[in-house]
């Protein structure tokens, strides 16, 4: 009967992660049809092909080491060497990083956390668009999706990471592990970057370049938000033995857990998820004044300011910290861009960084001497953690590393695009046969319709 269980439970599990995939896979989607929407006709192939791409580059790079890295880095450097017994079982070459019937979870598990990283780049690749090189964003996107953001994930998403242990960080579902790193990783690169042409009248007063096609745009967020329920539950255990980990933790009930394998539930997420999107969207429609893009953009506004503690929170705390999230994140991306000179084309610096730091600062506050693990002996949540684990996210893993990296792209000249390009168009400068093709078809409609209506002799 054990034995029947337990292989029950290893098939439930292995089909569990890989329905949330699934579902994430749809994150990608929207982003895709998102920044065509915000973007401008003559840059669609372009944003378009830019974000195809990160598939296979992320895909290959987390296969061959991003995924050693968050069984390596727990505890390094800060608090103890690599995990070898760990990042020897996830090396490329393992057993266990191939189909093998011995070990189902590994591929799907593995899967999970490559959506994530698809979703850290996708963030950067948002603020960027209509004057970035395809080249210089995919560099960005492979460092962001399969270096930085999994060793944050190793310290501060590992059960055993040391800002878990030591600081008391707590993140269940990702404000600071994916949103504040891409948020920060994303400014990095547009401070260097600078804005699209236009951007700024000659006194410097930010003008508004609205979304080519609204309809679209939305569309793209719904999908994100859809995709996002995905991920919630894709950090989440589904179910686990007391045996599996322990005992000591989760008692004598076979139960789901938390990333950090504290028992929860997908009706718990399920009520502070759609709570913190409906506090998330009624903040930001009376704060933008009804503005379609800032109202749906603060829908995944709320839901991320309240992620790092939809574990723990009241379905109506979730709701009150979304909004309050929202409206702190919307008045800051405009004081930054106005004094600052920045172009976040999508808003993905404030609706991502932003919101992921505000959400891992209140949680501090609000789960103040909460456990932020079930493990014993680890510090408990707190506000210093919080703060510090922010700060480690948003800047010391993401703004720094981006803001580095660009300004050795612009120095050598591999960044940005010439201004003819940018005026003319990037679908004409890097996508020439597809617009050659276009442009021959228009002629042939034109001879075309002109022959029908020549008169008859």
């Amino acid at each position: 009967m054990d034995g029947n269980l337990n292989a029950l439970t290893t098939v439930f599990t292995e089909f569990y992660y890989w329905v949330t995939v699934v579902f994430m896979f749809l994150i990608h989607v929207g982003f895709c049809m998102y920044e065509v929407g915000a973007s401008r006709r003559r840059n669609h192939m372009h944003t378009l092909m830019k974000n195809v791409m990160v598939i296979p580059l992320v895909t290959v790079t987390f296969f061959f080491f991003g995924w050693w890295i968050y069984w390596a880095f727990p505890m390094f450097p800060f608090f103890g060497g690599l995990d070898h017994e760990m990042a020897n079982a996830n090396r490329p070459w393992a057993e266990t990083m191939a189909p093998n019937l011995d070990d189902r979870i590994t591929g799907v598990f593995w899967a999970a956390f490559l959506l994530f990283s698809w979703t850290a780049a996708s963030i950067v690749s948002g603020s960027v668009i209509e004057r970035i090189r395809s080249s210089a964003l995919w560099v960005h996107a492979v460092l962001i999706g399969s270096v930085w953001w999994i060793i944050d994930a190793a310290w501060g998403w590992h059960y055993g990471g040391w800002m878990v242990q030591y600081l008391g960080y707590h993140d269940a579902y990702a404000s600071g592990v994916i949103h504040a790193i891409a948020g920060g990783y994303a400014l990095g690169v547009i401070w260097v970057l600078g804005p699209r042409l236009g951007k700024f009248a000659p006194d410097g007063t930010p003008r508004d370049i609205p979304p080519h096609n609204p309809w679209m745009l939305t569309i793209g967020l719904f999908l994100i938000y859809t995709g996002f329920w995905g991920f919630y539950a894709a950090c989440n255990v589904p179910v686990i033995s007391p045996e599996a980990i322990g005992g000591e933790i989760t008692g004598t009930t076979w139960t789901a857990t938390n990333i950090y394998l504290a028992p929860t539930s997908l009706s718990g997420i399920t009520f502070n998820f759609l709570m913190s999107l409906s506090g998330g969207l009624m903040a930001a429609y009376l704060v933008s004044k009804g503005d379609a893009f800032w109202t749906f953009s603060g829908g995944l506004a709320g839901i991320i300011t309240a992620s790092a503690g939809n574990d723990l929170y009241h379905p109506v705390q979730a709701m009150i910290i979304a909004a309050i999230g929202v409206v702190i994140v919307y008045n800051l991306h405009f004081w930054v861009e106005r004094r600052f000179k920045l172009d976040d084309a999508v808003g993905a610096v404030a609706v991502h960084g932003y919101a992921g730091v505000v959400g891992l600062v209140i949680a501090g506050f609000v789960l103040w001497g909460a456990p932020s693990s079930p493990f014993e002996g680890y510090a408990t949540i707190n506000p210093v953690g919080q703060i510090l684990g922010a700060a480690i996210m948003f800047v010391g893993l993401g703004f720094l590393p981006a803001y580095i990296v660009a300004r050795l792209q612009k120095a050598a000249g591999v960044l940005r695009i010439p201004e003819e390009v940018e005026l003319e168009g990037l679908d004409y400068a890097e996508h020439t046969a597809y617009e050659e093709a276009k442009a021959s078809i228009i002629e042939a409609d034109k001879a075309h319709l002109a022959q029908k209506t020549m008169p008859a002799e």
